[in-house]
């Protein structure tokens, strides 16, 4: 038996923050990150239209980017001590992963993050609290999604946690607060929704139910997101929305391999933190390449749905990938680790223990060709040098 969860309510469309008047409940908590809600005066907004619903407001600010165990768990602690009722995170997918997993921890405080790292192990949730997620990002979709990542800087690892209990139970998708986004982070975060709804279509868990949104998403980043990147506020809407169709997708069709390398190398190495959107945005024609063996069907019809032409599914994968380069290349993307800035010496030192955790990663089980610590070796040294992907 499968299963296909999404949000109970989406709200969507210029103004739909408002919304947050109509929630019943006494206590509600915001979580929010370093301060551009507040600069762009989204975060005024989100308090002052709970209060007009009758609830006693408190805030948790400056969940940093990638969010800590550390931080999530001074968030669970807040949460403990004011006792909300709703749970509501406006910002990028930060603020929002991190909220779901206080979110967890505010419900049940015995539990461990050990406990957690196990996909589909939370705890029954909604025992306290309900929880609205409102993105300012277009890309991770974490508003629609069982999925929240959180770093342990200690180990140098992140953590996707996965359960259908962190599935919000309200997305509020208003692309006025999009349109805050810089032209990097816009980039980074639509080549992450790109990759989003790639890894959810040749997943060994597609089904007729995700197949339709991934390709819909695909489409839509080919379409918008040179334009959402050069400011166009039109197209900045729709890539909000194309990116919530890539989310609705995987978290029911779940990812591959590209995000099981960018969860363990954002954090890896000492010459510079790796954005989650731009690591995936550089492993994904390898990662096509690699794949292609056992899905280049799948990729093909990903090419004839975006209007590329080809003489046979092989010309079809190579035109994909072409596509993705050249996106890449507009969007001042590196081709390779290398390139990006990742020490050599260090890159050799650690490639071996990333592979293994990249093949323990969550998403690892779902890619559509099976991968070894050994396999996952080779690519990574694919990426860092940009050599053809042959085995």
């Amino acid at each position: 038996m499968s299963r296909f969860t999404l949000p109970r309510d989406l709200y969507y469309g210029k103004g739909s923050l408002e919304i947050l008047k109509t929630l019943k409940g006494k206590k509600a908590i915001v979580v929010v990150g370093g301060g551009s809600m507040k600069r762009f005066g989204f975060l005024d907004k989100t308090v002052s239209y709970l209060k007009e619903a009758g609830m006693e407001v408190k805030l948790f600010e400056n969940v940093e980017p990638d969010p800590s165990v550390e931080t999530v768990m001074r968030g669970a602690e807040a949460m403990r001590d004011f006792g909300p009722d709703w749970i509501v995170s406006i910002g990028g997918g930060s603020p929002i992963d991190a909220a779901k997993a206080m979110w967890a921890f505010y419900e049940y405080p015995e539990t461990t993050f050990e406990q957690l790292i196990t996909p589909f192990s939370f705890p029954e949730l909604r025992q306290k609290a309900r929880f609205v997620a409102i993105p300012s990002t277009s890309g991770t979709a974490t508003e629609v999604t069982a999925f929240s990542v959180i770093t342990d800087y200690k180990k140098g690892i992140k953590y996707p946690l996965a359960d259908y209990n962190i599935t919000p139970d309200i997305a509020v998708l208003d692309p006025e607060i999009a349109e805050t986004m810089p032209p990097k982070l816009t980039a980074h975060t639509g080549m992450d929704a790109l990759t989003h709804a790639v890894e959810a279509y040749v997943s060994t868990l597609n089904s007729p139910f995700t197949d339709p949104l991934a390709l819909k998403a695909i489409d839509m980043v080919f379409k918008y997101l040179p334009d959402s990147y050069n400011g166009d506020k039109g197209a900045r809407e729709q890539m909000h929305y194309g990116q919530c169709l890539a989310g609705m997708a995987f978290t029911n069709a779940l990812l591959g391999i590209v995000h099981s390398m960018a969860h363990k190398t954002g954090a890896a190495f000492s010459t510079g933190h790796i954005p989650h959107g731009c690591a995936n945005a550089i492993y994904l024609p390898y990662v096509i390449k690699y794949n292609a063996k056992n899905a280049e069907a799948r990729y093909a019809d990903i090419a004839r749905f975006v209007g590329l032409e080809g003489a046979s599914d092989a010309e079809l994968v190579k035109k994909l990938c072409g596509r993705i380069d050249e996106y890449n290349q507009k969007l001042g993307i590196p081709k390779t680790l290398k390139e990006f800035g990742i020490n050599e010496t260090e890159f050799k030192e650690k490639v071996s223990k990333i592979a293994e955790l990249a093949f323990s990663d969550a998403c690892t089980g779902s890619n559509p060709r099976a991968v070894m610590p050994a396999d996952m070796e080779k690519l990574l040294n694919c990426v860092y040098y940009g050599t053809e992907v042959n085995f």
